[in-house]
């Protein structure tokens, strides 16, 4: 049985979709026990009339709630009673207890999770790393998505080698890792990108096939996609707002004359419900916030219960998968003074 912590006050839709959210990991996965931080009593109005194994769901009530509103670090320190703080005060002191998950605030999750539970030893700066669906059926994991937006080479050394381990715990044997840059060239980018492209070539561990561009970063053709955090969140929200403006130009040109809209109804109706699958980020679950010592899950401030849900499993599958323990032994194996020490 694995624990996840979820903040079921966390995000705009807290706490009916969280809890539902909940219930149907709950229901997926029997292996699963999950822990909702938050007002009691609004949880089970949620819980009201829900069939659910009680034997497998705790809350802990709080009186307290982090906003988007609230400065992460004040925040953090002051509302002790929160079902943010809470929730990471479980993850840390819990030895059961093996993920967090939250829609909450961002930056006080990042904030929290640093403060509260701490880092894994030789990461001086945790990153945030999404999966985004690819040409090729696969997923490519974003790092870092928005935690750094100013970093050193050895920042983004250690984006390569976290990316890598997460890649490997996901499935992916051998993780090709790819740097995001102005081209594909060797001498391409700025002095932090020409300096980490000579750095991730040194690391024997790291299947890096070179600098790659915007483009190319949903074609398949890598598993890990290297960024500093303002360059990756860019890209994450460019790619996140460009699939939801192919879908609506899509639907308002079906919607624009009656033989559009047989050709759909007739042929095309099974094609375009796929592709809306592979598009919608929320069938992929958060954003794991790796360098943190024990899993951290961000999902969507949006979220509903379907990528509440799937956040939850994805925090569980990664503590499963041993990811923290795996991050930790291929930096054992890396000369850090060598690559700059901690950053």
């Amino acid at each position: 049985m694995i624990k996840i912590v979820v903040d079921a006050m966390g995000g705009d839709n807290a706490p009916q979709e969280i809890v539902k959210g909940a219930l149907a990991a709950l229901e997926q996965d029997k292996a699963l026990k999950v822990v909702l931080t938050g007002d009691e009593g609004k949880i089970k109005n949620s819980l009201s009339g829900q069939k659910y194994d009680a034997s497998r769901l705790e809350i802990v009530h709080c009186t307290e709630v982090i906003t988007n509103d609230d400065a992460p670090t004040v925040a953090i320190r002051q509302k002790k009673d929160s079902s943010l703080v809470v929730a990471l005060k479980i993850l840390k002191e819990d030895e059961e207890a093996k993920g967090f998950v939250s829609a909450g605030s961002t930056g006080a999750v990042l904030t929290g999770a640093l403060l509260r539970v701490g880092r894994i030893r030789g990461i001086s700066r945790p990153a945030v790393c999404p999966a985004l669906p690819t040409a090729k059926g696969g997923k490519v994991l974003i790092i870092d998505a928005g935690a750094n937006a100013e970093c050193k080479p050895v920042n983004l050394a250690h984006f390569a080698i976290m990316g890598t381990a997460y890649a490997k715990a996901a499935g992916v044997e051998n993780p090709r890792v790819g740097l995001v840059t102005n081209g594909t060239e060797d001498h391409k980018g700025d002095p932090l990108h020409q300096e980490s492209y000579k750095l991730l070539k040194t690391l024997k561990d790291i299947n890096f096939v070179g600098n790659v561009e915007g483009r190319d970063i949903m074609s398949g053709d890598i598993d890990v996609a290297v960024c500093d955090g303002f360059s990756g969140n860019i890209a994450l929200k460019t790619a996140e707002g460009t699939a939801l403006a192919v879908m609506s130009v899509i639907k308002s040109n079906i919607k624009a004359s009656f033989s559009a809209k047989l050709g759909y109804a007739l042929f095309m109706r099974g094609a375009f419900r796929k592709i809306k699958k592979v598009l919608d980020y929320s069938k992929y679950g958060g954003a794991v916030l790796l360098g943190i010592g024990k899993v951290v899950v961000k999902s969507h401030g949006s979220s509903k219960a379907e990528s509440v849900c799937a956040s939850i499993l994805q925090a569980k599958n990664a503590a499963a998968g041993s990811l923290i323990s795996d991050i930790s032994a291929m930096l054992s194996e890396v000369d850090l003074e060598a690559i700059g020490g901690e950053g």
